[in-house]
């Protein structure tokens, strides 16, 4: 049973113990308003210091977080939340934000589904769910389609990419451009590919690109910024030079897009949230087949909705990054349409949406 009495006690989760994501901005959101709320983030301990020091946090993972979650009146996640022994009690409430727009499939939607044993931890947390956010009507179907879950949906766009319109977008992007190094006329490719799962737990899961080859070819005037997925977080991170920075652990992959002048993707959610950017995106896609057919299948039609050039070789991307102005030109009418399929609700409000359901007297500080 849940109430609708405004939470007092928030414990926040995103991506099993990150700073991050739809809970941060959440968060960040909630310190903007007088709400008088008392906040605790799980935290993995590896990436506490992407937390900043006023933020009260809990070792996930711990009789400390299971206490935490049993003690809040709000749980807000972008991922499962599954620890040996937490009950959601009654009275409490669970805000499942979700971390993108499924492109490749999830859970239930997927071509290989994952063993009973996962599919029902899974199924456990999807059924404490009291919310769902969404970032499309799209989304709404097929996050709904995937786990299964026929509970209340907020369509309200995400959170996170509020970001990306904040009048202080461009103040953030130059302020991490200098932080990294990068000078204002060099162009800065955000290379975010997700994992196999048939590679993911190898010891050093291949990259799918030959960086050294593509800043040969690029020149000088280009910058990689390599972002891994998080569940790759245990390969040997790329040696950084003055053409190839691994950010793989910096906290938050938002201010990344803004940083960026061109994302290249192959199956991973950023896809949908880099097109609220309005900058090129490039799908290099070179195990389409294999992923397609074998792995995971996918929610959308590439080769009739990609917002870029699907490729499948290096040479192919290559010629791409090198042409940028001429990618822009040749998928204008198909990267809008995407946005006004996939984006719609994505425009700068997202936050106060969910903070005006969940906290209806709340106001602005």
């Amino acid at each position: 049973m849940t109430t609708n009495r405004p939470p007092a006690r928030v414990v926040y989760n995103a991506f099993n113990g990150r700073y991050a994501d739809n809970p941060r901005a959440i968060y960040e959101g909630l310190l903007l308003r007088d709400v008088d709320v008392e906040h605790v983030w799980l935290a993995d301990p590896a990436h506490l210091d992407g937390f900043p020091g006023d933020v009260k946090t809990v070792q996930i993972a711990s009789p400390d977080a299971v206490a935490a979650l049993e003690a809040a009146d709000l749980h807000v996640s972008n991922c499962h939340t599954n620890l040996d022994s937490w009950r959601k009690l009654p009275g409490a409430r669970y805000l499942q934000t979700w971390h993108g727009t499924p492109l490749k499939r999830i859970h239930r939607s997927a071509v290989a589904q994952p063993g009973d044993d996962i599919m029902a931890d899974l199924d456990t947390d999807i059924a404490r769910w009291d919310y769902l956010i969404t970032p499309s009507r799209v989304g709404s179907e097929l996050l709904r389609a995937a786990f299964g879950y026929s509970g209340p949906v907020l369509e309200t766009g995400y959170p996170r990419n509020d970001a990306l319109q904040a009048p202080q977008s461009a103040r953030r992007r130059a302020l991490l451009r200098e932080q990294l190094g990068i000078s204002d006329d060099t162009t800065v490719i955000l290379y975010a590919p997700t994992y196999r799962d048939d590679d993911v737990a190898s010891a050093d899961p291949r990259l799918g690109l030959d960086l050294p080859a593509l800043t040969e070819q690029l020149g000088q005037d280009f910058v990689v910024l390599l972002r891994l997925h998080y569940y790759l977080s245990h390969r040997p991170p790329v040696p950084s030079d003055e053409r190839v920075r691994d950010v793989s652990s910096y906290p938050d992959v938002t201010e990344l897009y803004l940083a960026a002048d061109v994302l290249v993707t192959d199956y991973s959610s950023a896809l949908f949230d880099f097109a609220v950017t309005g900058k090129p995106l490039v799908l290099y896609a070179y195990d389409l087949e294999h992923y397609r057919d074998r792995l995971r299948g996918f929610t959308v039609d590439l080769e009739a909705e990609c917002p870029g050039p699907l490729l499948t070789d290096q040479t192919s991307l290559t010629g791409a990054l090198l042409d940028l102005p001429g990618v822009t030109r040749s998928y204008a009418d198909r990267y809008a349409a995407f946005r006004k399929r996939y984006c719609h609700l994505d425009d700068g409000h997202a936050t106060e949406r969910v903070i005006e359901h969940l906290w209806p007297s709340a106001a602005v500080g």
